[in-house]
């Protein structure tokens, strides 16, 4: 079994990555599988190369370690427009030349996220129409959905299923600017790198049944999921990077790594009080019944 590390480099890290990183590396380790390392770091509005080394310092300060050399998403572009081709040539993609003003008004909200669903209008453009649109703007690039329900059985959250063209819609997978999107690099190295358990917050829960489809059609294994409730801030908000909430360089002024982990496996209802630990003291405690299934706030 191997899990991943997959951390954007767009800033430091806050205590809702820690969170995450931990209990993946934990899953990992204790069934006695690898952990590979994968920096996010696609786009160049917000990832930088300094930010690459201070996500790897930080996580060995922590005690995580990984298997093997980091992969820079930044430098396999080849691989992602590979797997565009693919679907390209299975007549999966199509040009989008929706401003954003225009894809929110070509769209149905999503259940109760707030998410909005595509109505997949630029899907069905003649090509004189797009022919006259690409003189005008660069389009974005999006996959047709099929009318399918995927369902899978989370590890922590349980059954999980969504019908793709309705609650999902015609996703992007390269921006107008030429950049691979998330959902594609994503099952592109789960694949390569051979992913086969991945754990990540549940705010990423319902990209999961469009991750699997890609993996279908592209014919890549289907790793397990493990999606953990989110830490909040003491407002109600989720931790974000930009909010510079419970930062790990304004952390590590107040607490030692083991205190941090301690925090966390506590939260995790790993240990009984909220006392110092290491990731590898932690190792034999871990466990999927254990660990809670709502959003919270961790109170350090």
């Amino acid at each position: 079994m191997t899990g991943r590390f997959a951390p954007s480099p767009s800033g430091r890290m806050h205590l809702g990555n820690l969170w995450s990183c931990l209990l993946a590396w934990l899953a990992a380790r204790s069934a006695g599988g690898g952990m590979v390392l994968r920096l996010e770091d696609l786009d160049p509005d917000r990832c930088r190369p300094e930010y690459c080394g201070q996500v790897m310092r930080d996580l060995e300060w922590l005690g995580l370690d990984w298997d093997g050399a980091p992969v820079y998403q930044s430098r396999r572009t080849e691989v992602y427009r590979q797997a565009f081709q693919t679907l390209e040539q299975q007549g999966f993609i199509y040009p989008c030349f929706c401003t954003r003003a225009e894809r929110l008004a070509a769209s149905a909200p999503h259940r109760s996220d707030g998410a909005s669903v595509y109505d997949g209008r630029c899907g069905w453009l003649a090509e004189e129409e797009r022919a006259e649109l690409s003189r005008q703007r660069s389009p974005a690039w999006r996959v047709r959905v099929p009318e399918k329900t995927i369902t899978f059985c989370d590890l922590l959250q349980g059954k999980y299923e969504e019908d793709l063209k309705q609650d999902c819609g015609d996703f992007i997978l390269r921006r107008s600017d030429g950049v691979f999107a998330y959902q594609l690099a994503v099952v592109v190295d789960d694949g390569a790198m051979g992913v086969s358990q991945v754990v990540r917050g549940s705010d990423l829960l319902s990209s999961a049944p469009r991750q699997i489809w890609l993996q279908e059609v592209l014919g890549l294994p289907r790793p397990e999921y493990g999606h953990l409730p989110l830490l909040l801030a003491p407002d109600g908000r989720r931790l974000a990077k930009r909010d510079r909430d419970l930062e790990l360089g304004r952390l590590q002024k107040e607490y030692t790594a083991p205190e941090l982990v301690g925090r966390l496996a506590h939260a995790a209802h790993l240990i009984d009080r909220p006392e110092g630990a290491t990731p590898r003291e932690l190792i034999p405690l871990f466990s999927w019944e254990k660990l809670p299934k709502d959003d919270f706030v961790l109170q350090l």
